[in-house]
């Protein structure tokens, strides 16, 4: 089997994060080891998130166990602090890995800021650079590419070159149901053309987890030998069907549904 690493935040509630991961990895059939860098859990009486991080030294345990026995893609999820984007940035160098998928995963403080954006500043100036492909949202990729709001499909592809010139090899801007257009529509560029991936929209609430999905299902079909460019697309459509399936969890919050796309 192919192995997989993630590394990322653990979603107690098991929609998102690496548990998300682990789902969509068992999917594609490639083996999955897990470094986490946080632990989150939700408030019972209003699903406020509460953070647990994890100490760097841990997580630099963690990552030499797996990168020990070796791996064919990875990718990044929540990182949390910038000396865990360092050691994730160095362990990439050190081991020459080559088919890296980072999620940029930012916590969003307003409509065009960011909670931590000195994190922000550490993903575009070490994490870009070694990405083969990176799969930022709207939001995410505004920031970036420091383009501000991204409101249009002309709007992505002027983020999509900005971040090529920042070093990721390829990018992947989700645009999904927030872009005001009458499909869900993503924006895959390799640096030469700009390709649009269209899909029906899908009326539901129930899509927790769809990012994290959507950057582990590219990261295994990279594993599995695919092109990047066919990554993303077969990708697309395992979230595509995992989020038309998508169910309600409890009150507050509903997941995809990670074996959906086998399951048709």
């Amino acid at each position: 089997m192919k192995k997989t690493l993630t590394l990322a935040g653990s979603d107690s509630s098991g929609g998102a994060g690496i548990q998300a991961d682990l789902k969509t990895f068992q999917e594609h059939q490639v083996y999955g080891m897990t470094a986490l860098t946080s632990i989150v859990s939700m408030a019972p009486e209003n699903w406020s998130h509460q953070v647990t991080p994890i100490a760097v030294t841990t997580v630099e345990r963690q990552l030499k166990t797996i990168l020990s026995v070796g791996i064919d893609a990875m990718k990044t999820g929540m990182l949390g602090s910038v000396d865990i984007i360092e050691l994730g940035a160095r362990e990439m160098k050190a081991h020459g890995l080559n088919k890296v998928v980072i999620d940029p995963v930012m916590v969003c403080k307003g409509e065009n800021e960011v909670l931590q954006p000195e994190n922000t500043d550490a993903m575009r100036e070490l994490l870009l650079p070694l990405a083969t492909i990176t799969t930022p949202n709207l939001f995410e990729a505004g920031q970036l590419a420091k383009t501000g709001p991204i409101k249009t499909i002309d709007d992505m592809k002027h983020a999509a070159e900005k971040i090529i010139e920042l070093g990721a090899k390829n990018v992947v801007i989700k645009g999904g149901k927030a872009l005001k257009h009458n499909k869900a529509i993503d924006l895959f560029y390799d640096g030469k053309s700009h390709t649009l991936l269209e899909n029906d929209k899908i009326e539901t609430n129930y899509t927790h987890g769809a990012g994290c999905t959507f950057a582990a299902a590219i990261t295994a079909n990279l594993a599995n030998g695919k092109t990047v460019k066919d990554a993303v697309i077969v990708a697309k459509e395992f979230v595509h069907e995992a989020i038309k399936h998508g169910w309600k969890l409890n009150k507050f919050v509903g997941p995809v549904k990670h074996g959906a796309y086998n399951q048709k």
